[in-house]
């Protein structure tokens, strides 16, 4: 008796130790809808509730320094505290003129100069390592990992390139693929996935993962390889040798690897890990959190940044047709390009790949057929701005001297392509580069890159990004990609975490079938209402029109509708969709509303809630697929209407067809 009264006290005493050394504090959302429940042990995790089902069971997360130190294993408390914040912020050149930032906010603190901060928002949990330390150290790897409950199906977007399983030549691409749904079980555990990705919990819950505030530091990958529920976190190594090379010698190709990730040389804010988790797919479309969760803006005057439409002449292939000169990369060309801008109100034109010189990697070296002074000054005149392309390396090699020369000779923005990294050198440089633009008040637009995730806000400048499989894939991608499908997929993936340089508006335009890759005279899969369309469904406050002046001037009627729509608005609203089928968007500048909608390969029937609109009767002109649309993609009709604010109005939309909804 005497032995067991012994054994039943020992049993309490490593209870209690194992109750003391276990720590836990649960955040809740406002609307109490969401909760986390961090758990500070042996290992520092997270979990995530939904409603008060376990969407993600309880996940590690840590940081491991080059000293040996692990942030999160074995760790030492100091203190907490909790905030509450409910204000409205100012969101220029996106999707709504002000956004309200709503979360309750949980920070631990850590007795090593570590701290972790986490936040409830009510479609999200979020967290992120911040450093006091103010000595220099090297971060060697981050844990960031995702344990899911149950064998859920995600859809993932695999980087193309590199070797499977050799994930360090995978870090090289250019964040451009479709996207394919699986079980978590069944995904490729030799293909690293970039960012965003979505896995469906069942029941109506989505969860998107994605990340913000990355600067300075290497992008999120995330691989199967590690286990059938789990997703896990891969960083690219900080570069140690690298050699110019790549595209037209306008890239820097990394040969040798450092054995750590990122440099840490002072005190900072490391990025946001974001699990967005919406009961309804619209909602998850809808999400603000990557723009809430970067840094504010470094910028005070914002009055010189000028968003707007671009016409483009790459995606064409410089055509013209009806005109007495051989069309290219020449003044004459892009004096027409310029006319063709002003008579139509479209505020740029854009100078892609060709006006420098080739293979030099050097933008103060002007091919002999443009005299680039002359056009920028003819453009003026016409109160049109000049953008010019730049090859990366190109650019960063000579970048103040470049913004400096161009910015005094009256160009207005940078398009800046062929990073295709995001370690933390390539990270820094899309800060770095925003600066200097900012500097010599030029916008940019990042092509060439990874997702957005934050840099937008930091710096409104940056008015666009790719990261996207846009329409310029279908110069030359076979008819098995899926466009379609990919377009009604990225309203709630990529676009979740920003703009999109996507560059829509095709006039040539293939109905199911009918599509085939053609370089110099390409088209886009769908009608042409879905190309009008995608002016509103998808947020680009610096936009292409992909296709050649004569064929817009052919098309007045589509044409006026691209010219019209604005690129930044005051309010946006998702009324319906559902991933990889449809949506269907409301957007309002002044009293003015678009609406916009596309369709999968699949016809439906839409029909859109007009409550949003105020107490009156409204004037409106709707762009649908025609009758034939399911045969002739380009076929479409136009037509006056009347709209109540309590009416609902029912629109057919073809296979891969859309609709465009101009309301005032």
């Amino acid at each position: 008796m005497k032995k067991l009264k012994i054994l039943l006290f020992l049993c309490v005493v490593v209870c209690t130790l194992t109750v003391q050394a276990q720590k836990q504090f649960t955040l809740n959302s406002p609307n109490g809808k969401l909760q986390t429940t961090i758990t500070v042990s042996d290992k520092l995790t997270y979990d995530i509730r939904c409603n008060g089902r376990q969407i993600l069971a309880p996940s590690p997360i840590s940081m491991t320094l080059d000293n040996g130190e692990v942030w999160g294993e074995k760790a030492k408390l100091s203190g907490t505290s909790r905030k509450k914040v409910d204000q409205m912020i100012p969101s220029p050149f996106y999707r709504a003129s002000e956004l309200r930032d709503h979360y309750n906010e949980l920070t631990l603190r850590f007795k090593k100069d570590w701290n972790v901060e986490f936040r409830a928002y009510n479609d999200g949990i979020a967290y992120r390592f911040v450093s006091r330390a103010k000595k220099p150290f090297n971060v060697v790897d981050e844990t960031v990992d995702y344990h899911f409950p149950s064998d859920m199906v995600a859809s993932v977007p695999y980087v193309k390139t590199g070797k499977d399983g050799d994930y360090n030549s995978q870090y090289f691409n250019s964040f451009e693929n479709t996207y394919t749904t699986d079980p978590l079980s069944k995904l490729n555990k030799k293909r690293l996935m970039f960012l965003p990705l979505v896995v469906d919990a069942g029941e109506g819950v989505k969860v998107g993962i994605t990340e913000s505030d990355l600067e300075n530091y290497p992008g999120l990958y995330l691989s199967a390889a590690e286990g059938e529920k789990r997703l896990t976190g891969c960083f690219a190594p900080y570069p140690k040798k690298m050699v110019q090379g790549g595209h037209n010698q306008l890239q820097m190709l990394v040969k040798e690897h450092e054995a750590y990730i990122a440099k840490v040389d002072k005190p900072r804010n490391f990025p946001w890990r974001m699990s967005i988790v919406t009961t309804s797919d619209k909602d998850l479309a809808a999400s603000n959190l990557s723009y809430l969760l970067a840094a504010p803006s470094r910028l005070t005057d914002l009055s010189w940044i000028k968003p707007g439409k671009v016409a483009w002449d790459w995606w064409n292939a410089w055509n013209l047709d009806g005109v007495d000169f051989v069309t290219g990369v020449n003044n004459l060309t892009y004096k027409a390009y310029i006319d063709f801008a002003s008579a139509n109100g479209i505020e740029y034109v854009i100078l892609d790949e060709g006006w420098a010189v080739n293979l030099q990697a050097d933008l103060m070296q002007v091919v002999k057929e443009i005299n680039l002074k002359e056009l920028v000054d003819y453009a003026a005149s016409k109160n049109v701005g000049i953008i010019l392309w730049a090859g990366y390396y190109a650019f960063e090699r000579d970048m103040e001297n470049v913004c400096r020369h161009y910015a005094d000779m009256g160009v207005k923005g940078f398009k800046v392509d062929f990073m295709d990294r995001d370690d933390q050198l390539m990270t820094a440089f899309n800060y770095r580069a925003a600066a200097m633009c900012a500097k010599y008040k030029l916008i940019l637009d990042l092509h060439g890159t990874h997702k957005p995730a934050g840099l937008n806000r930091t710096y409104p400048n940056v008015l666009n990004f790719e990261g996207v499989n846009g329409l310029e894939q279908m110069k030359w991608s076979p008819a098995s990609v899926d466009q379609v499908k990919y377009d009604v997929m990225i309203p709630f993936t990529r676009q979740v975490s920003g703009p999109m340089d996507y560059t829509q508006g095709a006039m040539r335009n293939a109905s199911k079938g009918n599509y085939y890759p053609c370089n110099s005279e390409p088209m886009s899969q769908g009608t042409r209402s879905r190309q009008l369309a995608l002016y509103v469904v998808f947020e680009s406050p610096f936009n292409m029109l992909c296709d050649t002046p004569s064929n817009y001037m052919r098309e007045p009627e589509s044409t006026e509708f691209i010219a019209d729509v604005p690129t930044v608005w005051d309010e946006s609203i998702v009324l319906d969709g559902k991933m990889g089928e449809y949506i269907v968007t409301a957007r309002r500048s002044g009293n003015v509303w678009y609406v916009g909608g596309i369709t999968n390969w699949t016809a439906r029937d839409v029909e859109v809630d007009c409550s949003f609109l105020g107490d009156r009767t409204y004037d409106a002109t709707l762009f649908k697929d025609g009758a034939n649309a399911h045969r002739i993609g380009r076929d479409y009709k136009c037509e006056s209407i009347r709209i109540k604010n309590d009416g609902k109005l029912k629109i057919h939309l073809a296979p891969g067809g859309g609709f465009a909804l101009k309301i005032k």
